[in-house]
């Protein structure tokens, strides 16, 4: 009786997963096809130079991998383009020195990167923006002089590109 039951509880689940239609686990759900997404540039003074490159580069492979849009030159259903625009470095938890003469140190350096992106949707316009700002953060120790590593810039890269997806194909 209780492999029954067990056997009914799965069939039945595997019958409101694929009675979902067009829902996929993502929650993605647009009937477009395909993409363009132009190079966002480095607007910035103190990021890497190649800053813009691997920040298109890793939005278009996020979008080939959550997605089922083909990238395209230009002209796609969807478009996306945008700038970076700030790659601040802002001390943050200050130490107290053993001479009072000595300039404080901080513990922690708190890299901020800002981006301002501008989607537009051409199957359904009310769903564009321009110029929405993202940005995030990530505190690294200063005692280690490699903290700001390609791996922090890259993990800030990454969850901009996460909000990005969020406000735009998949529409959370």
């Amino acid at each position: 009786m209780k492999k029954v039951l067990v056997y009914f509880l799965f069939i039945s689940l595997l019958g409101n997963f694929s009675s979902c239609g067009i829902y996929s686990f993502t929650g993605v759900s647009i009937t477009a096809k395909n993409i363009s997404i132009s190079e966002f540039y480095n607007n910035t003074d103190l990021g890497p130079a190649n800053l813009g490159q691997t920040f298109t580069n890793k939005l278009k492979d996020f979008m080939l991998q959550n997605t089922s849009l083909a990238i395209v030159p230009e002209n796609g259903e969807l478009q996306m383009e945008g700038v970076i625009t700030g790659f601040q470095l802002s001390q943050v938890a200050p130490t107290a020195g053993s001479n009072p003469n000595d300039i404080t140190a901080a513990a922690l350096t708190k890299l901020t990167i800002t981006v301002k992106a501008t989607y537009y949707n051409s199957t359904d316009e009310s769903m564009s923006f321009t110029d929405k700002t993202f940005s995030f953060f990530e505190n690294v120790d200063n005692d280690n002089p490699d903290a700001i590593s390609e791996a922090v810039i890259n993990k800030i890269l990454d969850q901009i590109i996460l909000d990005i997806f969020n406000a735009s194909v998949a529409n959370w």
